[in-house]
């Protein structure tokens, strides 16, 4: 950016050196015609004084001309090798993008189940406004299965590998990342801080969950009345931080996969405001990030389906 500017004042004074150089020769030619005449007229002593201011012009001329093309051509090579720097930073970022989505997007797979045990009968909305929606209401024989999937989940999904979806550390360790817009910048950050905190309370969530069914079955468990009201407060602790995990990792790796898709003009890009707005379910948002992420495709693969939406192709 810095040397942008001071380029940018450069052309000023390469094109002023330029036409007052241009200018001190054709003054130089006019006056030479000056001199032949007076040669003619046998005037040496106006001969004599105009060669003088001939000369003087047309070596000035010659010398601010010469500068301005030094000038002109240090500029040049100057501009050139700054460009072919950046051009080089932006294909190792790229490089490291690509290599972040690689180990990010396969996590999906394991969100996806998540899918199925949040929207059982409808959108998940939150544990106090759950609608008909059966992760929130469910009870008895029901909270017991929901308990063994979570188990299972817990299982399944590392929580450890989403440390892959940082993407900001390879943006933030790259002297291009001013360049990149603040919105767009500001929502990635904030939604892997918003995916670290989702993975440290489900961490503690499990604990606690845990903790409140012991060392009884979750069938025996529900049906405790001493019990129920604890681990049913449990169940909606994860459910809730489930929600914010396949949010944010979603988020995430839609907006990577984009970014990505773009080459080297990702830098350039301004936020979709489609996908950067909060909404009050996932569902409303991921029917925004299939209209806006479906064109785009990174790795042989569109970035709406890199998602992996479950009950999707």
């Amino acid at each position: 950016m810095g040397f942008d500017l001071m380029f940018g004042g450069g052309h000023t004074l390469i094109a002023m050196l330029g036409l007052l150089g241009a200018l001190l020769l054709i003054v130089s030619a006019f006056i030479n015609n000056q001199v032949a005449h007076h040669t003619q007229r046998d005037e040496r002593h106006k001969e004599k004084k105009l060669e003088y201011y001939r000369n003087t012009s047309s070596q000035l001329g010659v010398i601010l001309l010469g500068i301005g093309i030094s000038l002109f051509t240090f500029f040049f090579q100057q501009s050139y090798l700054e460009r072919q720097r950046q051009q080089s930073q932006t294909q190792e970022l790229l490089g490291k993008l690509a290599v972040r989505l690689s180990r990010a997007a396969p996590l999906l797979e394991f969100v996806a189940q998540i899918d199925s045990v949040l929207d059982d009968g409808g959108a998940y909305l939150d544990p106090d406004h759950g609608g008909a929606n059966r992760a929130v209401t469910a009870s008895g024989a029901a909270l017991a299965k929901q308990i063994e999937t979570i188990k299972l989940l817990e299982r399944e999904i590392d929580l450890d590998g989403f440390a892959a979806m940082q993407f900001s550390a390879d943006f933030q360790s790259s002297p291009l990342v001013n360049r990149m817009d603040p919105n767009l910048w500001f929502g990635m950050v904030k939604d892997e801080a918003d995916l670290q905190y989702a993975v440290e309370q489900l961490r503690q969530d499990y604990g606690d969950l845990q903790a409140a069914i012991a060392a009884r079955k979750p069938d025996e468990s529900v049906t405790d009345p001493v019990l129920d009201n604890g681990i049913k407060r449990e169940v909606l602790d994860v459910l809730w931080d489930y929600a914010w995990l396949r949010d944010r990792s979603r988020r995430l790796v839609g907006r990577a996969c984009w970014l990505l898709s773009q080459g080297q003009n990702f830098l350039s890009l301004k936020p979709i405001r489609t996908v950067e707005a909060r909404y009050d379910s996932h569902r409303e948002w991921l029917q925004q990030a299939q209209k806006a992420y479906q064109p785009f495709s990174a790795g042989g693969e569109d970035c709406y389906a890199m998602l992996r939406v479950a009950g999707q192709p």
